[in-house]
């Protein structure tokens, strides 16, 4: 008993004297923040979920996909949280950890109501393209309205961790860089080159000129594109080789394997695009970012943001159950293993963390579906508005009283509306809700401004709620029956609130992450929350995502 009491009062003259010299009590912090040498996120544009599981047994153990899950971490439940889903908001949302509402990416393009016109998500008449003399370069990050995990990795670092965006499609390549990048290369489709804009720098680096003069282009075209697998394959996984619906992106008499694309070859520089070379010169383009630029090599974390485009072209023309699309996810796993393979020799083993996701899914194409019984059709916005604005000229005497219809919202034209005296807007809106629930397609429309008070399934409602900022959002707001898009008799698209538009695939591997798989519900925008966790950053500044703990050791 004396010692336990002597004990006592020595603690109690310890805590005494350290009050009167006002010296806290702490815990020492570590001494250095544990965080891998570079993260790679991986964006494929254009990939359903199922795509892992659908295409599983021709990915092959050396390939992408199948180190991705099975030596990393699988969330096979992640969501898009917002309407539309859409290639700009999806790259958004992915690195803001964001959704339109507040990031203010409504979609690829909208109609802006306070500049009183149409706007590309990237848009900046303020600055020039380096690297070409065209004017696809007149891009940059100012209309996102919010940070990304990779600015936050830029303030976290003092600006000394570097991030680099790499992508067929500007938006793709700049919105995940974020404001702060220190470069975003996209492709001219009108050159055959990288090219980038005097936001980021006043000239090209010597490595991307270089590269550029190689015209791989050129030599992937040489290779042409025939199937790559056994023919069998195609014919259990897809339908015939050609159907009816599908589009002819490689010209009017190419339809079916092989694709003769020597004929492009110093002409035309888009075609490659809807090639999986796309995907192939998007690679090249990624490693000499890591080799030129260093990333990786030193004790700052850097960010590679990489995003692979042709998969969204060749969907949108072939669909998802046709051959092309099969064959080009066959190559893409080898593209993905091939990246792993040089991330493995010029970062280092368990050096590096890589996240993989889609911007957004897909839809069957509509005469596939009928062809098998399913109810899906067409929603064709452009005849739609002509037949509106005429019924509207009979009535009001007025041209073009409805704008357009965008992102599957009506948009009118309220500077007319309000400058004449004898329209009245509600009398507008009225007709055209009533109009618009007549057609077809549409399950409901309403006025968006309305949203709140309208009887509507949770998550629906939820999704608009999330996709509406109303400086960059239309007037009325469509839905459409399950299995019915916006578009033509041949090909496909994106961007409602369903699963083959919303599900979108998750993975997590390399440094830090857990081998495992979840099936509880997560979302797109949980995506920065967990990498900003996993680098002890703050997350992005207007991010509502949660972090993933499940995937992290």
């Amino acid at each position: 008993m004396r010692k336990i009491c002597c004990y006592l009062v020595a603690i109690c003259t310890a805590i005494s004297s350290l009050a009167q010299t006002k010296q806290p009590v702490s815990i020492a912090p570590p001494q250095t923040v544990a965080r891998p040498k570079l993260v790679v996120g991986i964006v494929i544009d254009q990939m359903r979920w199922d795509y892992l599981y659908r295409y599983y047994n021709i990915y092959k153990p050396a390939g992408g996909f199948k180190r991705l899950m099975n030596d990393g971490f699988s969330c096979d439940n992640t969501l898009i949280p917002y309407t539309p889903t859409v290639t700009a908001a999806g790259h958004t949302c992915i690195y803001t950890g964001s959704v339109p509402a507040i990031h203010g990416i409504t979609g690829n393009d909208w109609y802006d109501k306070p500049l009183h016109k149409m706007m590309y998500c990237t848009d900046d008449s303020t600055v020039n393209t380096i690297g070409s003399a065209t004017d696809e370069g007149k891009m940059s990050p100012r209309n996102l309205l919010v940070t990304t995990v990779t600015d936050e990795l830029r303030l976290a670092t003092n600006f000394a961790g570097k991030v680099v965006g790499v992508a067929l499609k500007d938006r793709a390549s700049i919105l995940p860089a974020g404001h702060a990048a220190n470069a975003a290369y996209w492709y001219d489709y009108k050159t055959g080159d990288f090219i980038t804009s005097t936001y980021y720098n006043s000239d090209l680096p010597e490595w991307v000129k270089a590269f550029n003069s190689r015209k791989l282009v050129d030599s992937l075209y040489a290779l042409n594109w025939d199937i790559s697998l056994p023919r069998d394959v195609y014919e259990q996984y897809s339908t015939e080789d050609y159907s009816i619906y599908e589009a002819k992106p490689l010209g009017k008499d190419s339809s079916v394997f092989p694709y003769d694309l020597t004929k492009f070859i110093g002409k035309d520089y888009g075609k490659i695009a809807s090639t999986p070379y796309g995907n192939t010169l998007t690679l090249a383009m990624a490693e000499a970012a890591v080799n030129n630029e260093e990333l990786g090599q030193d004790e700052n974390t850097d960010f590679l943001a990489v995003s692979f485009s042709s998969p969204d072209y060749i969907g949108h023309a072939f669909g998802p159950n046709s051959w092309e699309q099969l064959d080009d996810y066959a190559r893409l796993d080898e593209t993905l293993g091939k990246l792993l393979d040089f991330l493995d020799a010029s970062v280092g083993k368990n050096q590096y963390t890589v996240f993989l996701s889609a911007d957004h899914g897909v839809a069957n194409i509509a005469g596939f579906m009928k062809e098998h019984g399913i109810p899906a059709g067409l929603f064709e916005t452009g005849n739609i508005v002509k037949q509106m604005n005429a019924i509207l000229k009979e009535k009001y005497g007025k041209e073009r009283i409805v704008r357009g219809i965008y992102n599957y919202q009506v948009v009118l034209n309220n500077e007319l509306i309000d400058s004449t005296e004898y329209l009245n807007r509600n009398d507008i809106l009225e007709w055209v809700v009533n109009y618009m629930q007549k057609q077809e397609a549409v399950s409901r429309a309403f006025p968006l401004n309305d949203l709140s008070n309208v009887t509507l399934n949770s998550k629906e409602k939820e999704m608009l709620s999330n996709g509406y900022y109303p400086q960059r959002s239309g007037d009325i707001q469509v839905i459409l029956k399950p299995g019915y898009y916006d578009g033509g008799a041949t090909g496909t698209t994106h961007g409602v609130w369903n699963p083959y538009d919303a599900h979108i695939p998750l993975l997590f591997y390399g440094w830090g992450i857990k081998h495992g798989k979840l099936n509880r519900e997560t979302y797109m925008t949980d995506i920065s929350a967990t990498v900003a966790a996993l680098l002890h950053i703050q997350m992005p500044n207007g991010c509502i995502g949660h972090v993933i703990e499940d995937v992290m050791k």
